[in-house]
């Protein structure tokens, strides 16, 4: 077949077309590649830029947030105009309106002390404490970090000092050698180390650790077995149960100790509160933990029911004054003549405190004329005043302030209905008058019961993390340990150093040393022990 010449020329014009037409194509592809490149950086700009203003915009946010509350809190601090005065009820008789119109007013509320410039602390760590031992270390390069040569000379050293400390399990192994007499043949093996019981598998360190992660970091026992599973050192729940029922059996002598000192004193205070405890074939149950104290001296005791036989029945044998709030539950108690009731002002300014709200006036009178108490007791202290100076200063500063508080109580009550906030102060300071003031010719005793309530913060902690006792006899050995802690917490002394002396000496090598339980109490470790 013969192809004409000017087919072929043809083909060739289009072939070259196409060419020219594909390279036209492939710059344009080209240029829009280079075009697209171009827009994902530009892209990639926007993003962070967008990321930035974000940020910006979060932290624009925060110090809106702070701001408002600056204001809020400038707010609240600005002075506010007074009430008005209430007006006296026109259907009372003049004498009475007369008299509630001149009642006494409180004193003002003494001068704050000026603020103190508090003195520059130096700057910079503070060196270790000398006391800690030392372990002592030495780290030599082993090479140049250069050129990893080995010809190394010291010419200068730096020496770092950092806190540490032994956090994992260990196990004591003793090996008790057997001798045998060469006089008479008889066999001898060496004394085991003390443990807290017979047979123990744990140190009395050991327990006395235990004791104090439930009942002094108040951690709970299944975290405690958490904590050890992982160095490794698995126990059963039951095994730390019945470990804190030995530490609590071997202290119950000291804790009776403590009962017997506190009912021997002129003077106790006392307070409960809901302990939830587990008992089978019933379930939950909402018992109840008194706390009874003294100076340095701490009771805590379990009771199924909140019953003032119950209570009564346990300060028989107790002669002083009773520091506690006004509950029914103390009316046995009080009826008896050797026991002397004391009462709680705290409560009573926390009433007039909470009648701020209906009466702005009226309360805050009445909580100025009792806040007068705390502070002029507080300025007598201040002054080292104790004993019968202290006495002679309530009566002469506190004792004019409260029969001020009796004559505004006479003037403002006729004028308020029997269900107003004041009006229930008022019953409250004339039906409880001699407790609420018998700290007048007391010195001894506190203006309230707030001591015997902070001894609950603890526990509060404790039902937390814990939520209830394991039953009656745990919430039992609960109390025991507890009052242990909190005795030794009023002491200062190291629960965890005297629970391994007292282990000791109660345990396996009791007969060494043959100490009562007054002799073990944590108030004579710490004689013993005045370092500690």
């Amino acid at each position: 077949m013969v192809v004409a010449v000017a087919d072929i020329g043809a083909l060739l014009a289009q072939l070259a077309a196409k060419d020219a037409e594909n390279a036209r194509l492939r710059e344009e592809l080209s240029s829009m590649r280079a075009q697209l490149e171009q827009l994902r950086g530009q892209g990639s700009e926007a993003n962070a830029r967008i990321g930035e203003l974000i940020t910006q915009v979060a932290k624009a946010n925060d110090r809106i947030g702070e701001l408002l509350v600056i204001a809020q809190r400038k707010k609240r601090g600005a002075p506010k105009p007074p009430p008005p005065e209430p007006p006296a009820p026109q259907t009372l008789p003049d004498d009475q309106r007369l008299a509630f119109e001149e009642r006494p007013r409180p004193s003002s509320p003494p001068e704050p002390p000026p603020k103190e410039k508090k003195p520059v602390r130096p700057t910079g760590r503070k060196p270790l404490p000398a006391h800690l031992p030392v372990v002592e270390s030495v780290a030599t390069p082993p090479c140049c970090s250069a050129c990893q040569g080995t010809h190394l000379q010291v010419i200068d050293e730096v020496v770092e000092e950092k806190l540490d400390v032994v956090a994992h399990q260990r196990t004591r192994r003793t090996r008790r050698k057997t001798c045998r007499c060469r006089d008479c043949g008889a066999r001898t093996t060496a004394e085991a180390l003390p443990s807290p019981f017979p047979r123990s598998k744990v140190t009395c360190e050991w327990l006395a650790w235990l004791v104090v992660q439930k009942f002094q970091l108040a951690v709970p026992l299944d975290r405690v077995r958490r904590y050890l599973g992982v160095q490794g050192v698995a126990l059963a729940m039951s095994f730390l149960v019945s470990m804190t029922e030995k530490a609590a059996d071997l202290l119950d002598a000291i804790d009776g100790e403590h009962w017997k000192q506190l009912r021997a004193g002129d003077h106790l205070a006392s307070d409960g509160t809901g302990f939830k405890v587990q008992i089978r074939d019933v379930g939950l149950h909402d018992g109840y933990l008194e706390v009874y104290h003294w100076g340095d001296t701490v009771v805590f005791q379990y009771e199924a029911e909140k019953g003032g036989d119950t209570q009564s029945s346990k300060l028989e044998k107790f002669e002083g004054t009773l520091l506690v709030d006004a509950e029914s539950r103390y009316n046995k108690t009080f009826s008896r003549e050797r026991i002397v009731e004391a009462g709680c002002n705290a409560h009573g300014r926390r009433k007039f405190r909470d009648a701020e709200a209906a009466q702005p006036v009226l309360a805050v009178e009445g909580g100025r004329f009792v806040s007068s108490w705390f502070d002029l007791d507080q300025e007598g202290r201040d002054g080292g005043l104790v004993g019968e100076d202290l006495r002679r200063w309530r009566r002469e500063r506190i004792w004019p302030e409260a029969e001020r508080f009796r004559a505004w109580m006479d003037a403002v009550e006729p004028t308020l209905p029997p269900g107003d906030a004041v009006a229930k102060v008022i019953r409250y300071y004339r039906n409880h008058w001699a407790a609420l003031t018998r700290f007048l010719e007391d010195p001894v005793l506190p203006l309230d019961n707030s001591k015997t309530e902070r001894e609950f913060q603890f526990v509060a902690k404790i039902r937390l993390n814990s939520l209830f006792a394991g039953g009656t006899e745990g919430a039992h050995r609960a109390a025991v340990l507890l009052g242990i802690a909190a005795t030794c917490r009023r002491l200062g002394v190291d629960l965890q150093a005297y629970l391994t002396w007292v282990f000791v000496r109660t345990g396996t090598h009791q007969h060494k040393y043959e100490l009562s339980a007054a002799e073990l109490t944590p108030a004579a470790y710490a004689r013993a022990h005045p370092a500690a």
